[in-house]
């Protein structure tokens, strides 16, 4: 039976060409995200239209949705709000937030990367992080989802810094990162996507005038990020370099020379952290780490700006 004409199928032959179950369709049905088929008889005949419909379901629980958000979706599709927009957002949304492109890598490659050694452990560890991605079937082969990424922590290896270090670094900077992306997309959300997101689903019109300022503002927050760590690194840096270049060297523990005041509260919560003894010394070492962990992040933005090594292979 083409599909061209207008089609009929029983339940069967529905889940067969929408890929859904018996039980699945049913389920739909039951839910009030799929209509009622028509009843022939002693028999249940479902039409192009309910295909459609699955066929749409499918699109949007890929695309993250609940089913009960999916309900409201299509209720408004019903209504005839429309779609378009609400699709078009989401693919703004969900689409690639990088130019780069993924990559792939052999065993053999990464271990020549990594100063020739074999680390199943460092390998585990990078699979977990997702800076590898396993391919199915090939046991000695990884996707790469961002061969920038990959070549900074090479020539952080490189430099001597230890892989387990590296990773991490990873695992901190990255939940400061994703405190900053939360952080921007309250903001966005609060001043400029708030009159576009008030329904529930957004009009056509305004999830599609949302999906362009999506296209427009994305940019924004790495263009932010970018000049905010170049200048606290022209800051720290500079600092951290003359402390370590004069003739003194770094200050002791306890020492006078340059006092810096902090707020009571966080005195108090170190001392009931580490004692009163040991609170100038903490407060020293988590300010030594702080700046190390900078300069590792000029390190890497260095390797970026400059392509890093194993860009594609």
């Amino acid at each position: 039976m083409s599909e061209q004409s207008v089609a009929e199928y029983r339940i069967e032959d529905l889940a067969h060409r929408s890929g859904a179950t018996v039980r699945t369709i049913r389920a739909y049905q039951d839910r009030g995200l799929l209509p009622k088929p028509e009843r022939r008889g002693r028999s249940n005949v479902y039409g192009s239209a309910h295909l459609a419909r699955l066929r749409q379901i499918a699109d949007l629980l890929d695309r993250g949705y609940t089913l009960a958000s999916i309900k409201e979706l299509l209720e408004a599709w019903d209504a005839g709000r429309g779609l378009g927009g609400v699709l078009g957002l989401v693919a703004k949304v969900q689409g690639p937030w990088t130019d780069e492109e993924a990559a792939r890598i052999t065993r053999d490659e990464l271990n020549a990367k990594f100063g020739g050694q074999p680390d199943d452990a460092a390998v585990a560890e990078a699979v977990e992080l997702g800076v590898l991605e396993a391919v199915p079937g090939r046991a000695d082969e990884f996707l790469v989802p961002s061969p920038q990424e990959l070549a900074v922590a090479a020539e952080l290896h490189a430099a001597g810094v230890p892989l387990r270090a590296i990773s991490g670094h990873l695992r901190e900077l990255r939940g400061q990162v994703e405190h900053i992306a939360s952080r921007f997309l309250e903001f966005t959300t609060e001043h400029v996507f708030a009159r576009y997101l008030g329904h529930r689903p957004p009009t056509d019109a305004d999830a599609a005038e949302a999906a362009s300022l999506v296209r427009r503002l994305r940019p924004l927050a790495q263009q932010t990020v970018d000049a905010e760590l170049a200048r606290a690194m022209s800051t720290f840096a500079t600092q951290h370099l003359q402390l370590h270049l004069t003739s003194e060297g770094p200050l002791p523990v306890g020492s006078d020379a340059r006092s810096v005041a902090l707020p009571a509260e966080t005195i108090q919560a170190v001392q009931a952290l580490v004692g009163a003894e040991n609170a100038a010394a903490f407060i020293t070492a988590a300010t030594e780490r702080e700046l190390q962990a900078r300069t590792l992040d000029a390190l890497a933005s260095r390797a970026g700006d400059t392509g890093g090594l194993g860009q594609s292979t």
